[in-house]
């Protein structure tokens, strides 16, 4: 990267100057003849011009120019443009001596006024060529900011996805192993075949956790295993429906959270049915967005619909919102009958 600023450097000096040096000659050979020593005149200045410019380059680096206020940057550019000015014109003063180039134009002046006159063409040039460094640095220097920003948006993001997938799981193997627990005394046999099915949920669940979706076919295979454990606990009391839009199984769903709403629709409101209910889990894939219902037999609290699904519906957001931005929406109220809720979640077919 370094090489690569160098060279860049290097080109726009040597190009910028050799400019300089072809105007100048070109502008010299239309209003007049000038003679051989104006030529080589000219090109000692511009090579003047690239190392005077270059030592300018290493004093604001070594002073740290561009790392200051503002107004201290400009403060220090234009003190800089006139000092190295005056270099420049008492250098290529010197060189004219040197090859002895006097031009009959300023024969009559005297050494200080020709100075002064060389000295303010340079400051021109000059003025131009910290304009030129300190933009590309200000916008260079934007530029690593706005992707020092995003980075550190990207790790936040990763972080708070993280946080929220390490409270998802325990709080699923918590209302699991409540489930078993409630099997343990009174049908050891089916406590067994529970403990197995938690034991597929975990494997499934460990898996999922390395990726930020899956596939909807696999995360309801997730979900059917939860259910069978729940259905254990709940015998006949609780009825599965999954209808499934075919066209929807291989769209990415996040990890784990339609287990999340089923868990949620259990422990919010088929438990709080005496009779049980009914779960139905259904899809359907629109022009660019595809929808997934979690229904459950219940009412929602009016008051405070955040209450009927506590942390899991508030993860279920979150997760959307860092995930696909505004892209994706989330919402959860009550049928037309008011007989069942209805968790619906609609994300875009393609993301950003």
């Amino acid at each position: 990267m370094k090489l690569k600023k160098n060279f860049i450097y290097w080109c726009c000096q040597i190009g910028g100057w050799s400019a300089i040096a072809f105007i100048s000659i070109f502008l010299g050979s239309i209003f007049g003849k000038p003679e051989f020593l104006y030529y080589v005149s000219i090109i000692l200045t511009c090579v003047t011009g690239i190392l005077v410019t270059h030592i300018m380059r290493i004093v604001i680096i070594r002073m740290e120019i561009l790392s200051k206020p503002l107004g201290k940057q400009i403060l220090y550019l234009l003190l800089f443009t006139v000092l190295f000015s005056v270099l420049l014109a008492v250098v290529s003063e010197i060189l004219d001596r040197i090859i002895a180039y006097f031009p009959k134009r300023l024969e009559d002046m005297s050494l200080f006024r020709k100075l002064f006159i060389s000295t303010f063409n340079s400051i021109w040039l000059l003025l131009i060529w910290n304009l030129l460094y300190g933009l590309y640095h200000f916008v260079e220097k934007s530029r690593r900011q706005q992707i020092n920003t995003l980075k550190l948006e990207a790790t936040v993001k990763s972080l708070e996805l993280k946080t929220i997938k390490a409270h998802i799981n325990p709080h699923f193997i918590f209302n699991a192993l409540n489930s078993i627990r409630a099997l343990v005394d009174e049908n050891p046999e089916r406590a067994r075949n529970a403990i197995t099915a938690l034991s597929s949920i975990l494997r499934s669940s460990m898996l999922a956790e390395k990726m930020e979706t899956v596939a909807l076919k696999q995360e309801i295979e997730i979900v059917k295993d939860y259910l069978g454990l729940e259905q254990i606990r709940f015998e006949e009391r609780l009825k599965i429906e999954i209808v499934l839009d075919e066209a929807s199984n291989e769209l990415p769903i996040p990890t784990m959270m339609l287990q999340t709403l089923v868990e949620n629709a259990i422990k919010h409101g088929i438990s709080k049915q005496v009779n049980g209910g009914t779960i139905r889990i259904t899809s359907l894939v629109k022009e660019e967005f595809f929808e997934v219902k979690v229904e459950n037999t219940g009412k929602l609290n009016e008051r405070n619909p955040d209450d009927e699904g506590g942390f899991g519906l508030k993860s279920t957001m979150d997760r959307l919102s860092l995930l696909y931005d505004q892209n994706a929406q989330f919402s959860i109220s009550n049928d037309l009958n008011q007989k069942m809720v209805v968790c619906k979640i609609v994300l875009p077919l393609h993301s950003n």
